[in-house]
């Protein structure tokens, strides 16, 4: 730790305690303890039910949280290739070429997302790419979205990456295929499984461009959750809220178990 007296270290854990409990901690504990609930008129929430809950496990809830898993799942897997073939390709590119590549990658990011949301809406709502109204187009949407975060961990990652272990087993003799997916790709197991837990979780929790692309029968958690709430029924968006961060968080913690295997190895 950078800070080495005793008093200063408490003093820096008391810092961040009081930085995170409020910002980071409390609004989660207000979801989770609303999600029980079925009023909220003082301080503290009153009438404590697992109704909410049921209404899930017994509703279209599970449905939907089995699109959302679905499409963070497809997308993330397609922004994994994606992102981490051309992270590959510019590599062997100029600085200018890669900063070009770096910023093509970056711009659906840099703009809303509902913006994304419609340029795909305008592109693939007429003949020949006719995809308004499928779940293809949510799928390319959640792509696109993610392929960024992607990109940026493997680009990242290859900067750091030592070029002795590539040009040890190509002075042996290995073919450039056998040192891409023998020597490369091995050493970059572990940020690619960051990378694509951060693609997951991003997925999972992307609202602004699916709400203005995602058909009747292909509608992931988010939606339902605003939809909920947008009703007034807020508690039981709250219960499906906290159906979608533990969710996230159960994967996001067995992508973090491989990824920990992976830089063991």
């Amino acid at each position: 730790m950078l800070v080495h007296s005793k008093p200063a270290r408490r003093a820096v854990h008391v810092l961040f305690f009081l930085l995170f409990v409020p910002v980071f901690a409390l609004p989660l504990l207000v979801v989770v303890a609303a999600s029980f609930a079925s009023s909220w008129s003082g301080a503290l929430p009153s009438g404590p039910t697992l109704t909410h809950y049921q209404d899930i496990a017994q509703g279209d809830a599970l449905d939907a949280l089995l699109t959302s898993v679905l499409t963070a799942l497809v997308a993330g897997v397609a922004a994994l290739a994606v992102g981490t073939w051309a992270a590959l390709a510019a590599e062997k590119l100029s600085r200018r070429a890669r900063r070009i590549v770096d910023g093509l990658f970056l711009l659906p990011v840099a703009v809303p997302s509902v913006v994304v949301g419609l340029a795909l809406l305008v592109a693939f709502s007429q003949p020949p790419f006719l995809l308004n109204g499928t779940p293809r187009i949510v799928l390319i949407a959640h792509t696109v979205l993610v392929t960024a975060f992607a990109h940026q961990s493997v680009s990242a990652a290859l900067a750091r990456l030592d070029p002795a272990y590539e040009q040890s087993a190509a002075g042996l003799g290995a073919r450039p295929s056998y040192v891409l997916w023998r020597v490369k790709l091995p050493l970059l197991l572990p940020s690619l499984t960051a990378a694509a837990g951060l693609c997951f979780a991003l997925s999972m929790g992307e609202l602004s461009a699916t709400m203005m692309l995602y058909p009747p029968d292909w509608m992931p958690l988010p939606v339902q959750i605003f939809a909920a709430t947008d009703r007034g029924s807020l508690f039981a968006g709250a219960a499906l809220a906290v159906v979608l961060m533990t969710t996230t968080l159960a994967v996001l913690l067995g992508v973090s178990r491989i990824r920990t295997k992976a830089a063991y190895r």
